[in-house]
This record gives structure tokens, sequence and C-alpha cells, in this order.
């Protein structure tokens, strides 16, 4: 299968227009920055200790390691993200690549605390990142006065000069601890950000597909519940289309090993391909089609320190169901079929 599909890319190449305009070629420029240097620095940051330490840098190891200590508890406490970074006119050109547009149905208080869930998880998640880590879709003026900060796995912040990276942009540990630190803070206008459907998830992002993790993910709203902060159900349309997955459907074995990785490192591994930079036929980049990302209207929710089961239960029902009516009234307007479902697994 996957051989015919690269093989059917491959004759039907379509060449990327060079002399296009010059906000097509930034755009372009904004993807290659994260794709072919940020994302893979990122990545390869996780072998920084052991280069470092075999090419004899043993007192700027020291240094870092006394560092890594004594800031050890930051992304459990807000992070300390830098708005001149997060406000770079490149995570702007990368949001017109796609594009990547930011809708709002409701307006938010600045004086009340809120709990976004982020559906679906997708490839990478890019609707999230610059919606909500970054303002490159202008979210500092669409939400004045809330300031948000988009979980990621506590792992993330284990690697020397990534950690400092992403609580650049706001990021916190996905963790209770870090998720109340925020939402019990005394500065009001807070928004934590969850991927909700996580890794398992993203082995259901097929382009077209609308399947989201989410009927027995409860804990966020556990949390929503114990904070007081009233949740927000958001969808990015498009999000399962960046990227083209091989057919993994359950009970194969590539699932069955994808399953077995995610079981043991915590990360799911998709088969993914997309377009390359100077044609759009196979790559490794993400391919250029819309995501619209609809923020629906907040669900309010009473602040309880120890909820029960039954309240869990019941706000994870409503926030089911207004996640549904927000997928089905905005659907057609993004290209989808209106006979499609939103799946709860």
């Amino acid at each position: 299968m996957l051989n015919y599909q690269i093989h059917k890319n491959l004759t039907n190449v379509k060449w990327v227009n060079i002399f296009s305009p010059w906000e097509r070629q930034r755009a372009y420029f904004a993807v290659l920055v994260w794709f072919v240097v940020i994302y893979p620095f990122c990545c390869l940051c996780q072998l920084a200790p052991f280069v470092l330490f075999f090419t004899g840098q043993w007192v700027f190891l020291a240094v870092y390691a006394a560092w890594y200590y004594y800031d050890r508890d930051a992304p459990r406490r807000g992070g300390y993200r830098d708005n001149w970074f997060r406000r770079m006119s490149l995570h702007k050109w990368f949001a017109d690549y796609f594009p990547i547009r930011l809708h709002k149905t409701a307006e938010l208080d600045e004086k009340q605390n809120y709990l976004f869930g982020y559906h679906p998880h997708g490839i990478l998640g890019v609707g999230a990142w610059s919606c909500f880590g970054f303002n490159g879709c202008n979210v500092s003026q669409v939400f004045k006065g809330i300031r948000f900060s988009i979980c990621t796995l506590p792992g993330n912040f284990t690697a020397m000069f990534r950690r400092e990276i992403l609580m650049s942009i706001g990021m916190i540990e996905s963790s209770k601890e870090s998720i109340e630190h925020v939402l019990n803070s005394e500065e009001k206008g807070r928004a934590v950000v969850i991927v909700v459907g996580g890794a398992a998830e993203a082995l259901e992002a097929h382009p077209g597909k609308h399947t989201l993790t989410l009927a027995n993910r409860k804990g966020f709203v556990r949390e929503a519940i114990k904070t007081g902060a009233h949740l927000v159900p958001v969808y990015a349309f498009g999000e399962n289309d960046i990227y083209k997955q091989v057919d993994n459907p359950e009970g194969s074995m590539l699932r069955k090993m994808q399953e077995w990785g995610k079981s043991k490192i915590g990360i799911s591994l998709p088969l993914i391909y997309g377009r390359g930079y100077f044609q759009m036929a196979l790559g490794l980049l993400p391919i250029n089609t819309s995501v619209n990302v609809v923020v629906g209207k907040p669900i309010p929710v009473t602040k309880s320190l120890c909820p029960s089961k039954e309240e869990v239960d019941q706000i994870h029902a409503r926030y089911m169901e207004e996640l549904g009516d927000l997928f089905n009234e905005h659907k057609e307007r993004f290209g989808v079929a209106k006979e499609t479902r939103l799946v709860f697994q």
C-alpha cells in the first residue's frame, strides 16, 4: 500500500512556482526554518549532554547541570515565556503557509480562568502551536486580557536547551501540579490549553477523519472543577489533513507495533508523509491545507476541591455535547460534508 501511494505521488508531481509572491515565499521560508532547523534541533537536544561530555566541554556541562537543578521546578510553575519570541513575524508567516486561522464564537472574561480542550491532536497540533503557543494568529487581540499556556509531556522538559525554548513560549507540564499552579494563581485571565487526545489520537489522524480519543479522558475535567476554571471546547478543522498517514486500522500489524511503542515510550510513531519544498508530491514538510481553529463558548464550572465521580461525569458529558454541537455548527463552513459525524472513542 505504501509503495503504491508513493509511486502514485511521484507520477503526479506538481512543482512549486519559484516566482510566487513574496508573501508566499516567506511562508515557505518560515515552514522550512521550523521543520529543517528548529524542530530537528529540539529533537537532537536529547543528545547534547553526550556530545558535550565526549568533546571535553565538562565546564559548560557542569554549569548547565547546576542551572537545571536550580530551575528544575520551572515547567511546573508556569515557565517564563518571552513575549518577544512569541510575537516574532516568523510565526505569523508560518500560520500563513497553511493558512491557520483562529475563529472566536464567544467572548471570554479576563477576570475568569479557563481550561481549553483542543481537538483533534493531529500529527503535530500545528493549530494549537500557532494560535495559543505563539501569536501567529493574533490571539492576544482576539482574546484580549487572556494569557495562554499550552501543556506538553513532562519528558519534553528533560532535554537541555529544548526545555528553555518550550518555556519561552509559555509551555508547561501536563501534570495536575502544573495545571493547578497556573489556574489557582492570583493572576486572572489565565487559560491552560490541553490537546486532550494525545499520542493515542495521533494514530487516528488521517485526512478527512474526525475521530477523537475523548470518551474516557476525564482528567482535564477534574482539574477544571478543582480550580473553578471554565471549560472551553476547541475544534480545529483541517488539523488531520496536513499530513497523510499510512493506513493503520485497528488490529493491523502496524497498529499493534505503534500501540506497543506508545505503551513503552509514551509517544506514538505514525508513519507519515507530506510534501517537499520544491514539489508537492512527497516529502516531510506539511501539506499547505487550511486549518481553521474554532473556539467554542465557555462551559461554566463550579469550583470543588474534591469533585465526585458523578460531578466529573456530568461535566464531561456536557463537554462532549458542546464539542459535538460546535463541530456540527461549523463543519460545512469549513468543507466537511453535512452527513459527517464526530466520533468519540
